[in-house]
Parts: structure tokens; C-alpha cells; sequence
């Protein structure tokens, strides 16, 4: 697996994750980053910055690429230990940046885990790794089949499950967090499904007073980390 730019490949690296091959602007000598590098005791190849735009379709690298160790998905299971956990689910989320910036907030807020399912959600590509700044390497991320078997699972151990609904009653405030508990974000065009919809508990709003009726999702998912997290 591809990554690149200097954050997300310090990260990797600083996490133990398996580097493959390490790739250097070689008329973008930052020594600071080399002398990290020669203290992890890694090697690394001087190429052109048209080889970097190559290996990552003209991204922003900023002059550093690495071939690394895909990145594992978390069993499902492992949320079941009997301790309460809190949980993000992200039902059709398809934008890389989306998500993303979604695993730098539940990275800062340190909540258990983020669930995705496989079919029309983007997977751990470069582009997310990349916008989550290195967070990927420190998130719990589990990837399902089928989400509304997922949330019948977690309900069954004990989860209280809960959808976001621009119409919905309660507000995100009122959220209990007392309990193990699984947050439901959609994308911003269709929201959750109608099926997930009616899977949950309860569902809450997010507030809004001006004219545009919808948050980006990860904005959306930023103010639910931060109000039930324990900070």
C-alpha cells in the first residue's frame, strides 16, 4: 500500500507499521526528516518529484512516499469484553476526505472504534490516510458486511444503537452516555438509510438556525464525538 506526505509517514513509522520502501524528493532535502528517518534505522531511495507524483497520482506528497503494510481492520468482537464502549458507524460514506477527517476526530477523542461497512463506502486508501494526518495508525477501524446485521449484533451485546435525522425529536445533546453506545452518521446527500433508520434506538438532530439544511458528514461527526466523548 501507497502512502505519502511527511505526517502520515512519521506516524506509520512511529506505529511499527511495516515500510517496505521509503521515497525521498531528492531536490527536497529535509534533514530533519532524514536523521528521523536513520534513527528508525530505515533506508531510503532518492527519486524524482515526477516519480512521487507518479506513485501517487499527483497528490500532495510533500516530497516523501512509502510503500507500508496495508492496514488491518479490527474484529467486531473485540467490543464485546463486557466494558462500555462508544462506537461510530458510518453508513455510505464514499469520500476519502470525508472519512479521512472523520478518523482525526475520533483519534482526538479517543472513542473505541469507527464500524464501515464494504459495499458503498470508500475503504483505507492513501487519500485517507493522508487527510487523517497519521490518525489512521491509532483508530480502531472495522469493516462489516451487512450494517444492519452489525447493529443487531451490538444491540445483542448490550449497544445501545442511535441514528442521526435532521427531523429526529431529541438533539445530539441528549445522547445518554452512560451506556455502551453506537452513533449512526450518513453522507450529507441521503443521510442513513432507511433501513438502518429504522434499526435504531432513538434517533437526534444536530441544531441548525441558518438556511443550508445539512452538515458535511465529518463536521457532523466531529460535534457527536465531542459531546459524547470523555474528555
Amino acid at each position: 500500500m501507497i502512502i505519502y506526505g511527511k505526517n502520515t509517514v512519521k506516524e506509520a513509522i512511529v506505529a511499527k507499521r511495516a515500510i517496505y520502501k521509503l521515497f525521498l524528493d531528492e531536490k527536497k532535502t529535509d534533514q530533519k526528516l532524514i536523521n528521523f528517518i536513520n534513527s528508525n534505522k530505515l533506508s531510503f531511495e532518492l527519486v524524482s518529484k515526477h516519480e512521487l507524483n507518479t506513485m501517487t497520482d499527483n497528490q500532495n506528497h510533500q516530497g516523501i512516499v512509502a510503500d507500508v503494510e496495508p492496514y488491518r481492520y479490527k474484529d467486531l468482537e473485540f467490543l464485546f469484553d463486557g466494558s462500555k464502549k462508544k462506537v461510530l458507524i458510518l453508513d455510505q460514506i464514499e469520500d476519502p476526505h470525508n472519512l479521512g477527517a472523520i478518523l482525526r476526530s475520533v483519534e482526538a477523542t479517543k472513542i473505541d472504534a469507527v464500524i464501515l461497512p464494504k459495499n458503498r463506502s470508500v475503504e483505507l486508501t492513501a487519500t485517507v490516510a493522508k487527510t487523517a494526518v497519521g490518525a489512521l495508525e491509532y483508530v480502531n477501524v472495522i469493516q462489516v458486511g451487512n450494517i444492519n446485521q452489525t447493529i443487531n449484533k451490538l444491540k445483542s451485546n448490550g449497544f445501545w444503537v442511535i441514528g442521526t435525522d435532521m427531523h429526529a425529536d431529541k438533539t445530539y445533546k441528549q445522547i445518554d452516555t452512560s451506556v455502551s453506545i453506537a452513533v449512526i452518521i450518513g453522507n450529507e446527500g441521503e443521510g442513513i438509510s432507511h433501513l438502518t433508520k429504522q434499526s435504531c434506538d432513538y434517533l437526534v438532530n444536530i441544531p441548525m438556525k441558518g438556511k443550508v439544511n445539512s452538515l458535511n458528514a465529518s463536521v457532523a461527526a466531529a460535534l457527536i464525538l465531542y459531546q459524547i466523548a470523555d474528555l
